[in-house]
């Protein structure tokens, strides 16, 4: 969590501060460009060397009606001198473009943080809208933080006039205005943001013109204006950070490139079949752009027909993946078993999203674990992949495709909503650390009189991959049960018995090589364990080290292989007395992890749609120790 700062003078400014973050929430209508502001911000803030987390939050309407609560998008970034985990439990300071905005985020804000506010939005009519009887600009029922407004609209087209647009442009420029500000409140470079305008608006540049013109108005009133003392020019160092190349990027591009670095390591083309679907559709957006490294985008006309094209590409010989979220998983589900019975090897991408059925589309939640563990018709095992964080997804993703060819197995690998859409700071690897798994296919024909085995096993219990066409290996695969060895169909009970048993045991062997399971903060045994996947990481982490700070027995370990886990991950669990397991579900790696290892571990659960703050977790972990379980956090 952020900790509360004081804004300095400009004397101040300049000085070396001690370690600290800042939360800031940008909030307004859909149509205000919030998601665009909060990422035009993020790169400013990455380029001034702070480390960063975010946290877009827009509504599952594509167009909810204006100036309504149901129409309100954010994005808030939390960004500091310090090593940065989370996007921040409460914001500092709360930029309300209207008043369904400042309506649907103010009471999230600390406690004597900061509201600035657009007056200009602020009328009758979207008070009304907003379900306000009186201003509350005027009415006093803000005081419990410090209050400014303006009329940025006003301001805005003031600053615009000079290039003749209309009216309904001009105030499209306001979200530029509010940027300027903030560049200013925080010593922030504009020429990247001028760089990006003049590029996105190349064809337009009476429009690349009037956007620079209000990010400089806007700027230009922090330095001119007396507001008052709440806002007055910060600045926060750079966080310190080992030597390297460093960029921004979200879940879904850390993926992207991850899926492209795992198909080089292979010595693969890669084959990406997808359906659009919130929150995974940026993965097919950003590997569309990666052509020039063998990949081949399609979007299929539904879900079923991207998994049968990205496992026929397996079947090919190239590398096949497919993603969604939860809904589309679902649909893919018989393809997915299809792909457990041919044992061709295929990385299936789950971004999670709140549900059941459309659910949430646009809110976070972790609640497709019991469907990636054990979501399939009849004994389908198959590996799970968690990643813990947008740049996290990169190495997962390298690791999930390693798997895939290695072992000749659908891999399924989990992020979510707030990984693929949030953002950090990635230190970009050198590929040369990376050891390459490259894919050798079967082509030694068999001696006269033998017959071709496309289901024999090496050490592994995986089968060869066969590319079709390869001379003297015409072979079959199918979805109906095999023989053993020959993939010859075979309805018998012996047969089936046998091969359920191969390839839960070449499931289980993959084990053999995915590291041991370390504990990431504390001692290896004690009172406490907190347990996490996924998302959580961040949070937990974060309140794990407070707690051990105030001197508490707790440890966190972070779990990132589901199926199989780790094979020292039964003793390490045992030398705690207590297990906690927060989630965003109802319970889910509580009972994979009762089911595997008979330990008791207490569930926190949380279904509200959007992350844990560390305070809960801290409060949980308080609790725990003293001797309550708990078992549900805010919903």
């Amino acid at each position: 969590m952020a900790t509360a700062t004081h804004l300095l003078t400009e004397t101040e400014a300049t000085a070396r501060p001690v370690l600290e973050a800042v939360v800031v929430r940008f909030a307004g209508d859909s149509g205000d460009g919030m998601q665009l502001t909060g990422g035009q911000f993020t790169l400013s803030t990455a380029l001034a060397g702070n480390d960063l987390a975010t946290f877009p939050d827009f509504p599952a309407e594509i167009r909810a009606p204006q100036g309504t609560t149901f129409g309100v998008s954010a994005f808030q970034i939390n960004f500091g001198s310090c090593a940065i985990e989370t996007a921040g439990d409460q914001p500092d300071v709360l930029i309300a473009m209207n008043p369904a905005a400042l309506k649907v985020n103010v009471n999230d804000l600390r406690e004597g943080g900061l509201i600035i506010a657009d007056e200009g939005e602020f009328t009758a009519r979207n008070l009304t809208k907003a379900g306000y009887e009186a201003n509350p600009l005027e009415d006093g029922s803000l005081a419990r933080w410090q209050l400014v407004h303006f009329n940025i609209s006003q301001l805005t087209l003031d600053a615009v006039k000079p290039f003749g647009l209309g009216n309904k442009e001009a105030l499209r420029c306001k979200n530029m205005w509010t940027l300027g500000l903030a560049l200013w409140m925080f010593d922030r470079d504009r020429a990247p943001i001028v760089d990006w305008l003049k590029t996105k608006f190349a064809k337009a540049p009476e429009l690349a013109e009037a956007n620079i013109a209000a990010l400089n108005a806007g700027h230009a009133y922090g330095e001119t204006v007396e507001m008052g003392a709440p806002v007055q020019r910060h600045h926060i160092d750079p966080a310190p950070a080992e030597p390297g190349l460093y960029r921004t990027v979200t879940g879904a591009e850390a993926l992207a490139v991850g899926l492209v670095a795992g198909a080089q390591l292979a010595g693969l083309r890669m084959f990406f079949g997808s359906y659009p679907i919130t929150p995974a559709s940026p993965l097919l957006h950003h590997l569309a752009r990666l052509k020039e490294f063998g990949i081949t985008t399609f979007q299929a006309e539904d879900e079923i027909a991207a998994i049968c094209a990205a496992l026929g590409a397996s079947y090919a010989g190239q590398l096949g993946v497919t993603s969604s979220s939860g809904p589309g998983i679902a649909l893919k589900t018989e393809a997915l078993g299809l792909a457990v019975m041919t044992e061709l090897p295929l990385v299936v991408v789950n971004s999670q999203r709140g549900g059941p059925s459309t659910g949430l589309p646009t809110k976070t939640e972790q609640s497709d674990l019991y469907q990636a563990v054990y979501g399939r018709n009849a004994d389908s095992p198959l590996p799970v992949i968690a990643a813990r964080s947008p740049a996290d997804a990169f190495d997962c993703a390298i690791e999930a495709c390693r798997v895939a060819t290695r072992y000749m197995t659908p891999v399924m690998l989990l992020t979510d909503g707030y990984i693929a859409n949030a953002a950090e700071p990635w230190k970009v690897p050198d590929m040369a650390d990376y050891a390459p798994f490259p894919v050798e296919f079967f082509d030694q024909a068999p001696a006269e009189g033998e017959a071709v085995m496309p289901y024999a096993r090496n050490e592994d219990l995986a089968r060869p991959w066969i590319r079709p066409g390869t001379p003297g290996l015409e072979h079959r695969i199918g979805g109906i049960e095999k023989a053993p060895g020959t993939g010859n169909i075979d309805y018998s009970p012996e047969a089936h018995a046998e091969m359920t048993r191969l390839r839960a045991a070449k499931i289980a062997s993959v084990a053999d090589t995915i590291p041991d399971q370390e504990v990431c903060l504390g001692e290896a045994s004690g009172e406490l364990a907190v347990v996490s996947w996924g998302s959580t990481f961040g949070p937990i982490h974060q309140a794990v080290r407070r707690a051990r700070q105030s001197g508490l027995d707790v440890s966190h370990i972070h779990i990132r292989h589901i199926v199989p886990m780790p094979r020292n991950l039964a003793v390490l669990l045992g030398g705690f007395r207590r297990i906690l397991v927060p989630e965003m579900n109802s319970g889910q790696l509580t009972t994979v992890l009762r089911d595997r290892f008979l330990v008791d571990a207490q569930s926190l659960s949380k279904v509200s749609g959007q992350p844990f703050r560390i305070a809960e977790l801290e409060a949980a972990i308080d609790e725990m120790l003293s001797g309550g379980p708990r078992a549900s956090a805010s919903a």
